[in-house]
């Protein structure tokens, strides 16, 4: 099984930790990571999903960011529309994407406390490839 990453560098600190837990799940589960893409921000992921759906040999994506709650809503619009478009490339190519992303509406601190959860995004990816594959 081979899979690709995307990783935002918006709030590097905490999403390069995050890229860092996927590989080693990926690892642990012997999953081959075949490509690692680095984007500007969350906005910017499903551009770079597209791309590495296109990939033969990647049987999966997973996606990979950090939304932090600021002084207006912006943060609920990024996460609303990354994660839609994420969705609907998943179904249009028939390939699994999970969602790595953390967000909306956390705190930088909260924000630390769920860089783990990249991990969570390695196995559900790992497991639907698996399920796609049993179809």
């Amino acid at each position: 099984m081979k899979i690709g990453i995307v990783v935002s560098e918006f709030n590097w600190d905490i999403t390069t930790l995050m890229l860092s837990r996927a590989e080693e799940e990926a690892k642990f589960l012997g999953v081959e990571v075949g490509k690692v893409v680095m984007v500007p921000g969350t906005f910017d992921i499903p551009l770079a999903v597209k791309k590495m759906l296109e990939i033969r040999d990647l049987d999966g994506i997973v996606t990979l960011g950090c939304v932090i709650k600021g002084e207006t809503d912006h943060d609920q619009i990024i996460m609303q529309n990354a994660a839609r478009k994420i969705e609907d490339l998943s179904v249009e190519y028939s390939k699994p994407v999970s969602l790595g992303i953390t967000g909306p509406g956390q705190t930088r601190l909260q924000a630390m406390a769920r860089i783990e959860n990249a991990r969570d995004a390695v196995d559900s990816l790992v497991k639907l490839i698996k399920a796609m594959k049993s179809i």
